[in-house]
């Protein structure tokens, strides 16, 4: 992966935090920032959803640094972000189920938390500060594609943490002149995915289900779409959002997904013709704040930010089944 760079820019000389980066997308982020020399890569990431184990390979590096801290602690993250130059901040309590279960942990971490990480990022005089928003934030808006400008009626605790760190996000940006760009994840999968836990996504679920010869559960009846986004692409926007040079770029927020639609049973249909599996899922109740249909329109990203998805979701399965494959056998070996 991360054959292909998304920067121009000299690396060497710019040192990066990355928060949550030992979870999901910002482990695959740290992963590109080291192949190209970035100066120095910090992250802050307290594990409570996340694993040691997709950062190891770093540990010990020169050009690493892992704090263990909260961004609930508002002296952890002005101490993360010292002497820094730009923040890709990852760290969130993710998952709609687990919010409605529990939304003042959901809003604890994700508003709270953020706001924390601005303020300290605002006090370090940090060059530029990137966010993970959500296509959650568009809500019972009906039209497809998704649109930035167009949204509806948050669905879930989650949503609404992510509605209001956009809102943090515009006021910080015209009070006190910060550089800060979001961007709305659409069903991002990939390598260093977890299918641990009660609230994991449904790809690794179904991978993982796949591997044991077990049924998968599809919530609802299979047919709600989403636009699934290989992690390549997210740590693409990341990168492009971070070190753009276009002005209009700034102060803004950006749909990164493909631009295509694909539903739960196709998706399913598309890994199990992959494993060679014969299993059939298994249907079950939709779940509380989930939206029925999903799909980007990501012009804007491009035109701004100069993103270009390379990997659409095929092969990104494909890369992502050999992860998991790999990762069972070193597991059971």
């Amino acid at each position: 992966m991360y054959t292909t760079p998304f920067h121009t820019q000299d690396l060497t000389k710019l040192s990066f935090l990355i928060t949550g980066g030992s979870g999901f997308i910002g482990s695959n982020l740290v992963e590109y920032l080291i192949k190209y020399n970035a100066g120095k890569v910090r992250v802050l990431d307290n594990l409570l959803t996340s694993s040691i184990d997709n950062i190891k390979p770093f540990i010990g590096l020169p050009n690493f640094e892992f704090i263990e801290g909260d961004i609930r602690d508002t002296e952890m993250c002005r101490k993360a972000c010292e002497n820094i130059d730009l923040v890709s901040h990852q760290a969130a309590l993710g998952s709609v189920p687990r919010s409605v279960k529990d939304p003042q942990a959901t809003h604890s971490i994700n508003a709270t938390g953020f706001l924390n990480m601005l303020v300290a990022s605002r006090d370090a005089g940090v060059k530029r500060f990137v966010y993970a928003s959500s296509s959650s934030v568009y809500g019972d808006h009906p039209v497809l594609p998704k649109k930035e400008e167009e949204t509806g009626n948050p669905l879930s605790p989650y949503a609404v943490s992510k509605k209001t760190n956009e809102l943090y996000a515009n006021v910080f940006a015209s009070a006190y002149n910060m550089q800060i760009a979001g961007l709305r994840y659409f069903n991002v999968f990939g390598p260093n995915q977890s299918p641990e836990g009660a609230y994991a996504a449904v790809i690794p679920l179904f991978m993982q289900a796949i591997l044991d010869h077990k049924s998968p559960f599809i919530d609802g009846d299979g047919e709600q779409t989403r636009d699934f986004t290989f992690v390549e692409n997210a740590v693409q926007a990341n990168i492009c959002a971070m070190l753009s040079a276009n002005k209009e770029a700034l102060n803004q927020v950006y749909n990164v997904a493909v631009g295509e639609k694909a539903s739960v049973n196709e998706l399913f249909a598309v890994i199990a013709k992959l494993s060679n599996s014969d299993l059939k899922p298994l249907y079950r109740e939709r779940r509380a704040g989930d939206i029925r249909d999903s799909l980007a329109d990501i012009s804007k990203a491009r035109k701004l930010i100069g993103y270009n998805p390379l990997i659409r979701m095929d092969e990104g399965l494909r890369i992502t089944f050999d992860w998991f494959k790999k990762s069972a056998v070193k597991t059971n070996g």
